[in-house]
Protein backbone atom coordinates (compact mmCIF):
# COMPACT_ATOMS: atom_id res chain seq x y z
CA UNK A 1 0.00 0.00 0.00
CA UNK A 2 2.94 2.36 0.77
CA UNK A 3 4.48 1.77 -2.31
CA UNK A 4 1.05 2.51 -4.53
CA UNK A 5 0.54 5.65 -2.29
CA UNK A 6 4.46 6.88 -2.95
CA UNK A 7 3.23 6.17 -6.92
CA UNK A 8 0.22 8.28 -6.68
CA UNK A 9 1.61 10.80 -4.71
CA UNK A 10 4.66 11.30 -7.57
CA UNK A 11 2.16 10.73 -10.28
CA UNK A 12 0.10 13.90 -8.51
CA UNK A 13 3.26 16.05 -8.28
CA UNK A 14 4.20 15.91 -11.45
CA UNK A 15 0.29 16.31 -12.97
CA UNK A 16 0.70 19.72 -10.89
CA UNK A 17 4.44 20.32 -11.97
CA UNK A 18 3.50 20.05 -15.57
CA UNK A 19 0.37 22.54 -15.31
CA UNK A 20 2.20 24.88 -13.83
CA UNK A 21 5.16 25.24 -16.21
CA UNK A 22 5.09 28.44 -18.05
CA UNK A 23 8.40 27.19 -20.09
CA UNK A 24 6.62 23.89 -20.94
CA UNK A 25 8.37 21.05 -22.51
CA UNK A 26 7.35 20.87 -25.97
CA UNK A 27 6.62 24.61 -26.21
CA UNK A 28 9.74 26.00 -25.27
CA UNK A 29 11.78 23.05 -24.56
CA UNK A 30 12.36 19.71 -26.06
CA UNK A 31 13.25 16.36 -24.57
CA UNK A 32 15.18 14.61 -27.01
CA UNK A 33 18.41 12.76 -25.76
CA UNK A 34 20.28 9.58 -25.52
CA UNK A 35 21.57 7.98 -22.27
CA UNK A 36 20.28 7.93 -18.81
CA UNK A 37 19.46 11.29 -16.86
CA UNK A 38 21.09 8.91 -13.29
CA UNK A 39 24.57 8.78 -15.59
CA UNK A 40 24.77 12.67 -14.81
CA UNK A 41 25.15 13.24 -18.55
CA UNK A 42 23.03 12.95 -21.64
CA UNK A 43 23.63 13.32 -25.31
CA UNK A 44 21.75 15.35 -27.25
CA UNK A 45 21.48 15.40 -31.07
CA UNK A 46 22.86 19.23 -32.54
CA UNK A 47 20.35 19.99 -34.74
CA UNK A 48 22.21 22.86 -37.61
CA UNK A 49 22.77 20.36 -40.83
CA UNK A 50 20.00 19.00 -42.61
CA UNK A 51 20.15 16.11 -45.53
CA UNK A 52 21.77 16.95 -48.57
CA UNK A 53 20.03 17.33 -51.68
CA UNK A 54 21.54 17.09 -55.46
CA UNK A 55 20.58 15.86 -58.69
CA UNK A 56 19.36 12.53 -59.85
CA UNK A 57 21.18 11.22 -63.05
CA UNK A 58 18.55 8.96 -64.57
CA UNK A 59 22.08 6.75 -66.22
CA UNK A 60 24.13 6.82 -63.05
CA UNK A 61 21.93 7.11 -60.45
CA UNK A 62 23.20 9.39 -57.56
CA UNK A 63 26.24 8.45 -54.87
CA UNK A 64 24.90 8.46 -51.89
CA UNK A 65 26.85 10.61 -49.37
CA UNK A 66 27.43 10.35 -45.68
CA UNK A 67 25.05 11.81 -43.10
CA UNK A 68 27.12 12.38 -39.73
CA UNK A 69 25.41 13.31 -36.48
CA UNK A 70 26.83 14.90 -34.13
CA UNK A 71 25.81 15.41 -30.32
CA UNK A 72 26.86 17.45 -27.20
CA UNK A 73 27.06 16.63 -24.04
CA UNK A 74 24.11 17.88 -21.25
CA UNK A 75 25.50 17.51 -17.89
CA UNK A 76 22.29 16.78 -15.33
CA UNK A 77 23.47 19.76 -13.12
CA UNK A 78 20.72 20.57 -11.07
CA UNK A 79 19.47 18.60 -7.79
CA UNK A 80 16.37 19.76 -5.77
CA UNK A 81 14.45 18.71 -2.80
CA UNK A 82 11.48 19.09 -1.34
CA UNK A 83 11.24 18.20 2.88
CA UNK A 84 8.43 19.64 4.62
CA UNK A 85 7.89 18.35 8.07
CA UNK A 86 3.83 17.56 8.63
CA UNK A 87 4.09 17.66 12.40
CA UNK A 88 1.58 16.23 14.37
CA UNK A 89 0.54 13.29 12.22
CA UNK A 90 2.37 9.84 11.54
CA UNK A 91 2.96 9.04 8.13
CA UNK A 92 0.03 6.28 7.93
CA UNK A 93 -2.77 9.32 9.75
CA UNK A 94 -1.90 12.37 7.50
CA UNK A 95 -5.79 13.82 6.65
CA UNK A 96 -5.88 13.56 2.79
CA UNK A 97 -6.56 16.99 2.13
CA UNK A 98 -3.52 18.05 4.20
CA UNK A 99 -1.35 15.50 1.98
CA UNK A 100 -3.02 17.51 -1.28
CA UNK A 101 -2.75 20.78 0.17
CA UNK A 102 1.33 20.07 0.60
CA UNK A 103 1.47 18.07 -2.64
CA UNK A 104 0.25 20.52 -4.64
CA UNK A 105 2.22 23.60 -2.93
CA UNK A 106 5.16 20.68 -3.73
CA UNK A 107 4.30 20.49 -7.57
CA UNK A 108 4.02 24.49 -7.54
CA UNK A 109 7.10 25.24 -6.07
CA UNK A 110 9.06 22.57 -8.25
CA UNK A 111 7.75 23.93 -11.50
CA UNK A 112 9.01 27.93 -10.10
CA UNK A 113 12.34 26.28 -9.84
CA UNK A 114 12.11 24.59 -12.87
CA UNK A 115 11.19 27.21 -15.06
CA UNK A 116 13.76 29.95 -13.35
CA UNK A 117 16.22 27.58 -14.03
CA UNK A 118 14.92 27.20 -17.64
CA UNK A 119 14.94 30.58 -18.25
CA UNK A 120 18.35 31.52 -16.89
CA UNK A 121 19.74 28.74 -19.42
CA UNK A 122 18.13 30.64 -22.34
CA UNK A 123 18.88 33.74 -21.53
CA UNK A 124 22.54 32.65 -21.39
CA UNK A 125 22.69 30.74 -24.41
CA UNK A 126 20.46 33.51 -26.78
CA UNK A 127 21.16 36.25 -28.76
CA UNK A 128 21.06 39.37 -27.00
CA UNK A 129 18.72 42.09 -28.75
CA UNK A 130 18.46 45.55 -27.04
CA UNK A 131 15.83 48.38 -27.74
CA UNK A 132 15.41 52.12 -26.40
CA UNK A 133 12.00 51.72 -25.34
CA UNK A 134 8.82 49.40 -26.11
CA UNK A 135 5.48 51.12 -26.49
CA UNK A 136 2.18 50.31 -27.98
CA UNK A 137 2.88 51.61 -31.41
CA UNK A 138 6.13 50.19 -32.22
CA UNK A 139 5.47 46.96 -30.19
CA UNK A 140 4.83 45.54 -33.29
CA UNK A 141 7.58 46.38 -35.48
CA UNK A 142 10.47 44.85 -32.61
CA UNK A 143 8.39 41.86 -32.68
CA UNK A 144 8.43 41.52 -36.67
CA UNK A 145 12.05 42.64 -36.64
CA UNK A 146 12.81 39.70 -34.05
CA UNK A 147 10.58 37.19 -36.59
CA UNK A 148 13.11 38.34 -39.53
CA UNK A 149 15.92 37.65 -37.77
CA UNK A 150 14.67 34.36 -36.68
CA UNK A 151 14.21 33.11 -40.36
CA UNK A 152 17.25 34.38 -41.73
CA UNK A 153 19.28 32.06 -39.10
CA UNK A 154 16.79 29.24 -40.77
CA UNK A 155 14.86 28.85 -37.51
CA UNK A 156 11.63 26.78 -38.96
CA UNK A 157 8.50 28.94 -39.69
CA UNK A 158 6.15 26.10 -38.43
CA UNK A 159 3.65 27.25 -36.00
CA UNK A 160 6.01 26.44 -33.01
CA UNK A 161 7.58 30.05 -32.88
CA UNK A 162 7.25 30.94 -29.23
CA UNK A 163 6.84 34.48 -27.29
CA UNK A 164 7.44 34.88 -23.78
CA UNK A 165 6.67 37.83 -22.66
CA UNK A 166 6.58 39.51 -19.24
CA UNK A 167 3.06 41.75 -18.36
CA UNK A 168 4.29 44.98 -18.72
CA UNK A 169 5.23 43.51 -22.86
CA UNK A 170 1.77 41.93 -23.04
CA UNK A 171 -0.03 45.12 -21.79
CA UNK A 172 1.23 46.57 -24.96
CA UNK A 173 0.53 43.68 -26.92
CA UNK A 174 -2.40 43.44 -25.67
CA UNK A 175 -3.31 47.14 -27.38
CA UNK A 176 -1.68 46.60 -30.43
CA UNK A 177 -4.17 45.84 -33.44
CA UNK A 178 -2.07 42.82 -35.22
CA UNK A 179 -2.75 40.68 -32.05
CA UNK A 180 -4.46 37.94 -32.46
CA UNK A 181 -6.47 36.98 -29.70
CA UNK A 182 -6.61 32.96 -28.34
CA UNK A 183 -10.38 32.64 -28.75
CA UNK A 184 -9.19 32.80 -32.84
CA UNK A 185 -6.80 30.22 -32.12
CA UNK A 186 -7.37 25.93 -31.77
CA UNK A 187 -8.44 24.25 -28.65
CA UNK A 188 -4.90 22.85 -28.25
CA UNK A 189 -3.70 25.86 -28.31
CA UNK A 190 -5.30 27.87 -25.77
CA UNK A 191 -5.08 24.58 -23.51
CA UNK A 192 -1.44 24.87 -23.35
CA UNK A 193 -1.85 28.90 -21.87
CA UNK A 194 -0.98 30.23 -25.23
CA UNK A 195 -3.01 33.68 -25.02
CA UNK A 196 -2.84 34.79 -28.60
CA UNK A 197 -0.23 35.15 -31.82
CA UNK A 198 1.30 38.16 -33.31
CA UNK A 199 3.92 38.02 -35.93
CA UNK A 200 3.76 34.06 -36.62
CA UNK A 201 4.91 33.99 -32.53
CA UNK A 202 2.54 31.96 -30.07
CA UNK A 203 2.41 34.40 -27.01
CA UNK A 204 2.78 33.34 -23.54
CA UNK A 205 2.56 35.66 -20.61
CA UNK A 206 5.61 35.51 -18.26
CA UNK A 207 5.36 37.00 -15.35
CA UNK A 208 9.21 37.41 -14.84
CA UNK A 209 11.04 40.16 -13.39
CA UNK A 210 14.65 39.68 -14.25
CA UNK A 211 16.15 43.21 -14.91
CA UNK A 212 15.02 45.31 -18.02
CA UNK A 213 14.19 41.49 -19.87
CA UNK A 214 10.73 42.31 -22.19
CA UNK A 215 9.98 39.12 -24.04
CA UNK A 216 12.15 35.93 -25.36
CA UNK A 217 11.58 34.17 -28.29
CA UNK A 218 12.52 30.95 -29.50
CA UNK A 219 11.62 27.64 -30.54
CA UNK A 220 11.64 24.07 -28.62
CA UNK A 221 13.56 22.50 -31.52
CA UNK A 222 16.45 24.47 -30.13
CA UNK A 223 16.76 24.06 -25.92
CA UNK A 224 16.55 20.77 -24.46
CA UNK A 225 15.45 19.88 -20.86
CA UNK A 226 16.20 16.80 -19.13
CA UNK A 227 14.31 15.93 -15.79
CA UNK A 228 13.00 12.81 -13.70
CA UNK A 229 12.34 12.11 -10.76
CA UNK A 230 15.62 11.19 -8.67
CA UNK A 231 13.58 9.97 -5.95
CA UNK A 232 9.65 9.56 -5.60
CA UNK A 233 7.59 12.31 -3.43
CA UNK A 234 6.00 10.50 -0.66
CA UNK A 235 4.82 11.18 2.82
CA UNK A 236 8.19 9.82 5.04
CA UNK A 237 7.25 8.36 8.56
CA UNK A 238 9.79 10.55 10.83
CA UNK A 239 9.78 8.18 13.66
CA UNK A 240 13.47 6.90 13.19
CA UNK A 241 15.41 10.51 12.86
CA UNK A 242 15.86 10.56 16.25
CA UNK A 243 14.16 14.13 16.68
CA UNK A 244 10.72 14.18 15.62
CA UNK A 245 7.89 12.13 17.48
CA UNK A 246 4.84 11.40 15.81
CA UNK A 247 5.62 13.06 12.77
CA UNK A 248 6.07 12.73 9.33
CA UNK A 249 7.40 14.89 5.93
CA UNK A 250 6.75 15.36 2.17
CA UNK A 251 9.81 14.34 0.60
CA UNK A 252 11.28 14.25 -2.40
CA UNK A 253 14.29 14.99 -4.92
CA UNK A 254 14.40 16.15 -8.63
CA UNK A 255 17.65 16.29 -10.79
CA UNK A 256 17.53 17.84 -14.07
CA UNK A 257 19.17 20.37 -16.56
CA UNK A 258 18.87 22.73 -19.43
CA UNK A 259 20.77 23.42 -22.45
CA UNK A 260 20.68 25.97 -25.56
CA UNK A 261 22.02 24.23 -28.57
CA UNK A 262 21.85 27.33 -31.34
CA UNK A 263 22.00 31.01 -30.11
CA UNK A 264 20.86 32.48 -33.02
CA UNK A 265 17.52 30.53 -32.94
CA UNK A 266 16.43 31.89 -29.07
CA UNK A 267 16.23 35.71 -28.94
CA UNK A 268 16.08 37.45 -25.40
CA UNK A 269 14.87 41.08 -25.55
CA UNK A 270 15.70 44.03 -23.47
CA UNK A 271 14.10 47.32 -22.77
CA UNK A 272 15.67 50.00 -22.32
CA UNK A 273 18.97 47.86 -23.03
CA UNK A 274 21.27 44.82 -21.68
CA UNK A 275 25.29 44.63 -20.74
CA UNK A 276 27.58 42.82 -23.60
CA UNK A 277 30.15 40.36 -21.80
CA UNK A 278 32.81 38.39 -23.33
CA UNK A 279 35.01 35.98 -21.46
CA UNK A 280 38.44 35.21 -21.75
CA UNK A 281 40.50 32.40 -20.46
CA UNK A 282 42.70 33.00 -17.48
CA UNK A 283 44.17 31.00 -14.16
CA UNK A 284 44.13 27.30 -14.28
CA UNK A 285 40.29 26.71 -14.17
CA UNK A 286 39.48 30.67 -14.12
CA UNK A 287 38.20 32.96 -16.66
CA UNK A 288 38.21 36.68 -17.12
CA UNK A 289 34.63 39.08 -17.60
CA UNK A 290 34.90 42.34 -19.43
CA UNK A 291 31.94 44.25 -20.29
CA UNK A 292 32.27 45.62 -23.42
CA UNK A 293 28.34 47.76 -24.12
CA UNK A 294 25.24 48.26 -22.29
CA UNK A 295 26.58 49.86 -19.02
CA UNK A 296 25.57 53.19 -17.14
CA UNK A 297 28.46 53.14 -14.90
CA UNK A 298 31.46 51.24 -14.26
CA UNK A 299 30.35 49.38 -10.84
CA UNK A 300 29.36 45.70 -11.44
CA UNK A 301 28.80 42.12 -9.16
CA UNK A 302 28.42 39.02 -10.29
CA UNK A 303 26.94 35.48 -9.14
CA UNK A 304 27.65 32.11 -10.26
CA UNK A 305 24.65 29.72 -11.23
CA UNK A 306 21.85 31.96 -9.39
CA UNK A 307 18.91 30.72 -8.21
CA UNK A 308 16.82 33.77 -8.86
CA UNK A 309 17.59 36.36 -11.48
CA UNK A 310 18.50 40.34 -10.42
CA UNK A 311 15.63 42.81 -10.96
CA UNK A 312 15.69 46.37 -11.86
CA UNK A 313 16.61 48.63 -9.01
CA UNK A 314 17.22 45.31 -6.78
CA UNK A 315 19.69 47.20 -4.23
CA UNK A 316 23.59 45.78 -4.26
CA UNK A 317 23.16 44.99 -0.53
CA UNK A 318 19.88 42.87 -1.51
CA UNK A 319 21.23 41.13 -4.53
CA UNK A 320 24.88 40.09 -2.12
CA UNK A 321 26.35 39.38 -5.57
CA UNK A 322 30.55 39.18 -5.50
CA UNK A 323 32.40 42.52 -6.53
CA UNK A 324 33.41 42.42 -10.16
CA UNK A 325 35.75 44.44 -12.00
CA UNK A 326 35.77 44.26 -15.45
CA UNK A 327 38.23 43.04 -17.70
CA UNK A 328 40.06 41.82 -14.37
CA UNK A 329 38.32 39.74 -11.81
CA UNK A 330 39.65 36.37 -12.12
CA UNK A 331 36.02 34.22 -11.62
CA UNK A 332 36.75 29.95 -10.71
CA UNK A 333 34.38 28.13 -13.40
CA UNK A 334 33.36 24.79 -14.77
CA UNK A 335 32.55 24.62 -18.33
CA UNK A 336 28.47 24.98 -18.30
CA UNK A 337 28.09 27.59 -15.73
CA UNK A 338 26.03 30.90 -16.19
CA UNK A 339 27.64 33.50 -14.92
CA UNK A 340 24.83 36.65 -14.35
CA UNK A 341 26.78 39.73 -14.29
CA UNK A 342 24.81 43.53 -13.18
CA UNK A 343 25.97 46.98 -13.77
CA UNK A 344 25.28 48.83 -10.75
CA UNK A 345 24.47 52.80 -10.57
CA UNK A 346 24.24 54.24 -7.06
CA UNK A 347 24.44 50.96 -5.42
CA UNK A 348 21.35 49.60 -7.42
CA UNK A 349 21.29 47.11 -10.64
CA UNK A 350 20.42 49.02 -13.78
CA UNK A 351 21.34 46.29 -16.25
CA UNK A 352 22.44 42.37 -16.33
CA UNK A 353 23.60 40.16 -18.51
CA UNK A 354 24.01 36.12 -18.74
CA UNK A 355 26.77 34.26 -20.51
CA UNK A 356 27.82 30.28 -20.45
CA UNK A 357 31.12 28.95 -19.97
CA UNK A 358 32.27 27.16 -22.36
CA UNK A 359 35.62 25.43 -22.05
CA UNK A 360 37.69 27.85 -24.45
CA UNK A 361 36.90 30.54 -21.61
CA UNK A 362 38.53 28.76 -19.53
CA UNK A 363 42.21 28.40 -18.10
CA UNK A 364 43.72 25.43 -19.01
Amino acid sequence: MAHEAQVRYSDLVLAKLRAELVLADGFVFNNDYEGDPKAGAVKIPVRDTEVAVSDYDKANGLAPTTGSTTYTTLVIDKDKAVNEVIDGYDAASVPDNLVADRLDSAGYSLARQLDTDGATTLLAGATAMSVASLTKDNIYSNIVDIRTAMSKADVPDDGKRYLLVTPDTFALILKSPEFISASDLGDSVKQNGILGKIGGFLVKEWNDSTANLAMIAGHPRYATRVHEWSVPVKVQDLAQSGDYIGACAVQGRRVYGHKVLRSTAIRSVFAPGTLTVTLAASDSGKTIATVTAGNTGTTYAYKLNPASRATYDETSTAYDGTSLTSGTTKIAVSEGDVIEIVNLSSSKVKAVAYVTVTAADIGA
